[in-house]
């Protein structure tokens, strides 16, 4: 009974489950239909809404092409009406060229014409003056013919005898003219290559400045007190005597106070001693052992000292690859004068002045610069060795393998030697140049005052100057002549008469320039 109660409520329980799931199936499919209806029925609402609101923008779309159709034609059409009126001008403006051009070669057709009839009218007359000639022409032909027939008989000479006297006639008047002629371009060509020569070495010098150099002959030190003169002399000149030995030199104590004189032909060995005796006296300790020491530092510095100073002078001259010896003697030029001019100095500045020669002669201003700065070379080695400086230096030219034009330039600077290069004219030149400018050597600048005196004095010998000045060192004097005694006519005859003396009476180089002026000055006073 309990089986058959379990077996049925089983099978009820199963029932209700099957309803239930039944039941819930139907209810979804009851809502999903629901819904998807009313999903349809928005979906055609939506549609509705969508068509119509698509034909709204489909019309607003057609209005719009309309008016912008309107309006593109309207501007096309505005556009072509101005294309039309820019054409009409420009044809109206052919036309109206074409016109003033028809105008033109209307008139020029006319012009053509009377020049035409011009030219009918010339050629009519050419050909009766033609005729004229021809008739005059045999006339005169006939002539000749019976003035040559009587001459001829006059003479009693043939043709062929009077043709060859006539032509050695002419050949002797042109012969004579050939010569003057050859002459006279002869004179103009030396005239103008000493012009030329002058103009070159004026430019030079004035496009070359540098300082003017100072006189020294021997070094002085100075000595703080007599105390330390005497031991500098030493016991009995112990002291002296060593520092001589040491550095070649000789050194002069006298009762000048305060000062020390040191003297040698070596103008290197001079400056180790000078610097030497400094450091001995700012040292304090003086005896031979500590000379000997402080000689031999000095002399090691000051030979450091001359090969920079020659490094230095050939990068400023602009000479480059020379040998090392050569450096260190260019640095000794540097402690050697001649007549008070550093030989050092002179050397560039000789450099300077050839290779500014060459260049306007259109030569190697490089190599010009090279023999400039070497052509004094000698002098570093000329009390060591026996000979002028010109063949010292070009046996040390040739020695380190420096280019013949060096070599002939060193030694013919001075006219010593034959001249076999073009540049060695140059440099002496040049080392003229440099040893006569105002300033450089003692004797120059007083020959240079000279020569501003002598010129001041040729000009005041003539009658009539009241003034005369030498100005722009001596290339120019002013003259001024009393206007009562030289009247305008005169003023350049006088000028003309005064350069020419100053030619005739002084040497100078280039050309001085003579101004003469001459001033009229009336003066009243009102009262």
């Amino acid at each position: 009974m309990i089986l058959a109660l379990t077996g049925l409520f089983s099978i009820f329980s199963i029932l209700f489950v099957v309803v239930g799931l039944i039941v819930g199936v139907a209810g979804t499919y009851l809502v999903i239909s629901l819904r998807n209806k009313k999903i349809r029925n928005n979906a055609q609402q939506e549609a509705i809404l969508i068509a119509q609101k698509a034909r709204q923008e489909a019309e607003e779309i057609k209005r719009k092409g309309e008016l912008e159709s309107k309006a593109g034609f309207v501007r096309r059409s505005e556009q072509f009406e101005k294309e039309s009126m820019e054409i009409r001008n420009e044809l109206r403006e052919t036309e109206r060229r074409l016109a003033k051009r028809e105008d033109n070669m209307e008139r020029k057709l006319e012009g053509l014409s009377g020049k035409e009839r011009a030219l009918e009218a010339n050629g009519r007359r050419l050909g009766e003056r033609e005729k004229a000639i021809a008739v005059k022409e045999r006339q005169l032909t006939d002539t000749i013919t019976q003035q040559r027939a009587q001459l001829l008989k006059i003479t009693n000479m043939s043709m062929e005898d009077a043709k060859n006297m006539l032509l050695q006639r002419i050949e002797k008047e042109v012969e004579k003219e050939a010569a003057a002629l050859i002459e006279k371009r002869y004179n103009d060509a030396k005239e103008q290559a000493t012009n030329n020569a002058r103009e070159i070495i004026v430019t030079t010098i004035q496009r070359y400045a540098a300082e003017h150099t100072s006189d020294y002959t021997v070094s002085t030190v100075d000595i703080p007190s007599d105390e330390m003169k005497g031991r500098v002399i030493g016991r009995e000149g112990r002291n002296i005597r060593a520092f001589e030995k040491a550095t070649g030199v000789d050194v002069i104590v006298d009762d000048t106070p305060g000062v020390v004189v040191i003297s040698s032909f070596d103008p290197v060995r001079r400056e180790v001693a000078r610097r030497s005796l400094e450091k001995l006296i700012q040292d304090g300790r003086i005896h031979p052992g500590r000379i000997e020491e402080l000689v031999a530092e000095t002399a090691n510095e000051v030979d450091q000292e001359v090969t920079e100073i020659g490094k230095k002078a050939a990068l400023e001259a602009n000479v480059l690859n020379l040998h090392p010896k050569m450096y260190e003697l260019l640095g000794r030029l540097n402690f050697r004068t001649s007549y008070g001019q550093n030989v050092l100095r002179h050397s560039i500045e000789v450099a300077y002045l050839c290779q500014i020669m060459a260049d306007e002669l259109g030569l190697d201003g490089g190599l010009a610069r090279r023999c400039g700065l070497l052509h004094d070379i000698g002098k570093a080695v000329d009390h060591e060795v026996e000979g002028g400086h010109p063949h010292i230096g070009a046996e040390l030219a040739r020695r380190y393998n420096e280019k013949p034009e060096v070599i002939n330039a060193v030694s013919g600077h001075h006219g010593d030697g034959e001249v076999t290069s073009i540049f060695t004219p140059l440099v002496s030149a040049a080392d003229a140049i440099s040893a006569s400018r105002p300033g450089a050597r003692r004797e120059s600048l007083e020959r240079y005052v000279r020569r501003l005196e002598q010129l001041e004095t040729i000009a005041n010998t003539f009658p009539g100057v009241k003034q005369s000045y030498a100005i722009q060192a001596g290339r120019e004097i002013r003259v001024i002549v009393d206007a009562s005694e030289v009247d305008d006519g005169n003023t350049i005859k006088m000028a003309r008469d005064i350069a020419k003396k100053v030619e005739e009476e002084m040497e100078y180089p280039g050309e001085i320039r003579v101004t003469l002026l001459r001033e009229v000055r009336a003066v009243e006073y009102a009262r």
